[in-house]
């Protein structure tokens, strides 16, 4: 087989399992509804075609009516059908879109759940950072938002399609009755090759625009940047917005410059074939009709049907408005999600997952290797650290030492090169991952701020557990956001964006951040982590909320991530990470007395606050008590 008839058949599998996987989806639509789906488009493709024949059967019957002196009793049955036909399509057509909306929504809410569960259940979460995995969720999401056509759509189109191919198999039987099988499979091939031609031109348009991901994401956010509720202030007080505008159209045109050469190549120029095509077909059944019609009624009758229903095979050279964008563009978007799935894979659970221990121990990184995909440098070589149970542990270092990583390693968000990660002894790796981070309470920098009650944004803490009014009050109580409740209530929307709504300012909301972590723990987590969500704050802010944590939970596995070392001086323990590896631990004390990098680093920072710095003086500490 030579190479073009190898990509021919390539290419039909391709477009043969496109089709197959949104056949798949059908059962998600429920069976009754499927049912009925089929049924109203078979009627609404059948029905047509008693119409066609209804009517043809009046006008045979025209002239003999008129020889007999006007006597139209013969008229009355075929017009009297042709008038219940096509109210009956009037009234069914509504149906077919109300059903295949109501199959929509359920193939859709299926897709969704997929979508859902696979971002935040199945796929390890380093796998939202691979470019090509976001693309794919990208076109995915879009459709699922209404950017373009869904799965669900794709389902819906090809079921429409039933009324279409119904009428075309009717027409063709029709055709062969009257003229000659030969003519019904004439016309059957022209429909055919021109239907063939059409989508397969709409499909390569659909792959080139699958393509363009990264450019639309590009587009969508240069659109989105200077509007939305976030970037939006900043844009205006920067005057930055003739910028945007500029920039998103040239990114606009330049991408819709490339989609409108592709669907000239694609779209445009095969239109002249695919006429000559359908006028080659066309052409024959009219010569054999011209050549065996037969006089009298009985040609009238002809003529009518064949004119009529050569027209249906004919229309299959145009796309169909009810069924073609939708199932291209939703095959694209089931195929996105599809991908999505399969390249951001399975987060890995062990068969025989050990349980995760009670800390008594702690938590211990032996040896551990770790550097993000693409990047140049290692951000750990042989780290060693060990977090003891039921005491503080602060991480220090300065910007860009790998504070954050440690986290992120620590949650399995990412997973070590090399070495290994153990709670008790136990590796993290030998455990269910969703089982470890329940025991854990993250509060990252950049914590998320929920447009959701002031209550659902502490009782998130433990979302795998029924919401406990008591505990979410105490743990507001706990974390000194008492004020919060009592000023905006325990049911008020943290945003002013919602009718009745209230904003947070940044210390309210650390101490909403700090309510959720809590929260966690008396629903179960062990482990409490602060990635610096204080950062913002000066530093006398800084330490009066972490001293406040520290006392909270003393006696409570801890762990404060921090680029000011005098903010953690409390902890019990102290760790300095730098270039990978830890230099130095121990408490505030020891680590003082040894005068090493943590001592340097923390005098160093100290003399920005310190307009009188004296190096013997025992008060100088003091300056950021």
């Amino acid at each position: 087989m030579t190479a073009a008839p190898r990509g021919a058949v390539a290419l039909l599998r391709a477009r043969t399992a496109r089709w197959l996987s949104i056949a798949r989806l059908l059962p998600a639509a429920g069976r009754p509804l499927l049912a009925a789906a089929l049924a109203v488009n078979l009627a609404l493709g059948l029905l047509p075609v008693a119409f066609m024949i209804a009517t043809a059967v009046t006008v045979s019957r025209l002239p003999r009516a008129a020889a007999d002196g006007g006597h139209w009793d013969a008229l009355l049955t075929p017009l009297v059908t042709a008038l219940a036909v096509f109210l009956l399509s009037q009234v069914l057509r509504p149906f077919q879109t109300a059903v295949a909306e109501t199959v929509t929504r359920a193939v859709d809410g299926h897709c969704a759940h997929r979508m859902l569960t696979a971002t935040t259940v199945d796929a390890p979460p380093a796998a939202l950072d691979r470019p090509e995995a976001l693309d794919r969720l990208a076109d995915a999401r879009s459709a699922f938002d209404r950017a373009m056509p869904s799965p669900g759509d794709a389902v819906a189109g090809l079921v429409n399609l039933v009324a279409r191919y119904s009428q075309l198999l009717a027409c063709l039987l029709v055709l062969g009755a009257v003229l000659n099988p030969w003519t019904a499979v004439l016309a059957g091939a022209t429909a055919l090759v021109i239907r063939s031609v059409n989508r397969g031109s709409l499909a390569a348009y659909v792959e080139y625009w699958k393509s363009l991901a990264g450019e639309r994401r590009k587009s969508a956010y240069l659109r989105t940047a200077a509007v939305d509720a976030s970037g939006g202030k900043e844009v205006r007080l920067l005057g930055a917005l003739p910028w945007f505008r500029a920039r998103y159209r040239a990114e606009a045109v330049d991408y819709l410059a490339q989609l409108w050469k592709e669907r000239r190549r694609l779209l445009l120029l095969p239109f002249a074939g695919l006429a000559v095509v359908a006028l080659v077909g066309a052409a024959g059944n009219l010569l054999v009709l011209a050549t065996t019609v037969p006089p009298g009624s009985d040609g009238a009758l002809a003529l009518a049907l064949t004119v009529q229903c050569l027209l249906v095979p004919l229309r299959f050279g145009v796309y169909f408005p009810e069924s073609d964008v939708q199932t291209q563009y939703g095959m694209l978007a089931h195929q996105a999600l599809t991908d999505f799935v399969e390249q951001a894979g399975r987060e890995p659970v062990p068969d025989r997952a050990r349980p995760v221990p009670q800390l008594s121990e702690g938590i211990a990184f032996r040896g551990v290797d770790f550097g993000y995909p693409g990047a140049d440098r290692q951000v750990y070589r042989g780290l060693d650290l060990v977090i003891p149970a039921n005491r503080s542990t602060a991480v220090i270092g300065l910007n860009g030492a790998g504070k954050t990583t440690l986290v992120k390693l620590l949650a399995r968000v990412h997973e070590p090169v090399a070495g290994r990660i153990e709670a008790d002894g136990v590796p993290l790796t030998a455990m269910d991952p969703t089982a470890w981070r329940r025991r854990l309470a993250v509060v990252f920098q950049d914590f998320n701020r929920y447009d959701l009650t002031l209550a659902q944004n502490v009782a998130l803490g433990a979302a795998h557990r029924p919401p406990d009014r008591d505990a979410v009050t105490a743990a507001l109580a706990r974390a000194g956001a008492r004020e919060v409740l009592d000023a905006v209530g325990p049911d008020t929307v943290l945003s002013a964006a919602y009718q009745g709504g209230r904003d947070l300012s940044g210390g309210q909301w650390q101490r909403v951040a700090l309510a959720r972590a809590l929260y966690a723990v008396d629903s179960g987590a062990e482990v409490l982590v602060l990635d610096e969500p204080t950062a913002q704050l000066d530093v006398r802010a800084e330490v009066a909320f972490y001293e406040r944590f520290l006392e909270l939970t003393r006696g409570t596995t801890s762990v404060v991530i921090s680029h000011r070392f005098s903010t953690v001086r409390r902890a019990d323990n102290i760790v300095v990470v730098e270039d990978g590896a830890v230099v130095e631990h121990g408490d505030h004390d020891s680590l003082m007395r040894e005068g090493g990098r943590y001592a340097t680093l923390f005098r160093l920072q100290a003399d920005r606050f310190d307009p009188a710095p004296d190096e013997s003086a025992p008060g100088r500490e003091g300056a950021l008590r």
